[in-house]
């Protein structure tokens, strides 16, 4: 049984599905899509365009949103009730910190997580056109060459944290900075028998993909981030499960220290990697 979160999700979905508010879904063609009126086309590009401004300026006041795009007030107030009722936006009270004299509280209309998640999965849908025309146009190594960019500045970042751990601790740093950029992170002693607590090794868990469908298709991306991983911490790495291949959650075993002797610090790179797709740094 689903929960009342997923349920909301899922009609958020539908709402994208049906084009009422986000362009056509994963995979569709214009020919899929029925057809419609000019009206109705404008209509769903308006409330497209509340949407997206809510995302963008945040809890918002209907005159406020209102104002931005040039609607009347008869007119925002039914695209608001029409995003509501479809749960791709909340209401909420604004808060005084003064008195307001006479009259109700402004009411502030927000993003919800379904709401974010449609627009999320348009953003998949162009990264995934943008990588494959790249592919087309310029061969797999340009996309390669993409995905090596895009872990460079991320990898300088982290770096630099690590840069002041001690060679035991520096899994646990890898995985807190990766929780603070929104992968929920951790890390533990590989399972096993061994003579000690961290002698097979260690892992590092990423709870949280962000864009799992892009990294099922094109794996350059994450084989750039588990190269990163092993430069980083100065040993061999090895994916051994991945959320873009069905997982719950993409596991990185890390080589026993005892294995490798002391690292020298955290840029020593390693050329023996594997890696599959997993948790991105894009």
């Amino acid at each position: 049984m689903r929960t009342a979160d997923q349920e909301r999700k899922a009609a958020a979905h539908g709402a994208v599905a049906s084009g009422s508010v986000l362009p056509r879904p994963r995979g569709a063609t214009a020919g899929a899509e029925p057809e419609l009126s000019a009206q109705a086309r404008a209509e769903r590009g308006t409330r497209a365009r509340v949407a997206r401004l809510i995302l963008e300026l945040g809890p918002s006041t209907a005159s406020v949103i209102g104002g931005r795009l040039g609607l009347t007030p008869a007119a925002i107030r039914r695209h608001l009730d029409t995003l509501l009722a479809q749960g791709l936006i909340e209401t909420r009270t604004a808060r005084t910190y003064a008195s307001r004299g006479r009259g109700r509280p402004a009411r502030l209309f927000a993003i919800t997580d379904a709401g974010r998640s449609a627009f999320e999965h348009t953003y998949d849908d162009l990264a995934s056109s943008a990588l494959r025309f790249l592919a087309a146009e310029a061969g797999p190594a340009a996309v390669e060459k993409f995905a090596r960019h895009q872990v460079s500045e991320l990898e300088r970042r982290y770096g630099a944290v690590l840069a002041g751990a001690a060679p035991g601790d520096r899994v646990q740093a890898l995985a807190d900075a990766l929780s603070a950029d929104g992968y929920a992170a951790s890390a533990a002693a590989a399972p096993g028998p061994a003579a000690g607590p961290l002698a097979n090794g260690e892992q590092l868990c990423q709870h949280h993909c962000p864009v799992a469908h892009v990294a099922a298709e094109f794996p350059q991306l994450c084989e750039a981030e588990t190269e990163a991983f092993s430069r980083l911490l100065g040993r061999p790495v090895q994916r051994l499960a991945t959320i873009a291949h069905g997982d719950g959650i993409c596991t990185t075993h890390v080589t026993g220290r005892s294995l490798v002797g002391e690292p020298g610090g955290p840029a020593q790179a390693h050329d023996d990697t594997h890696s599959e797709s997993g948790g991105l740094f894009i």
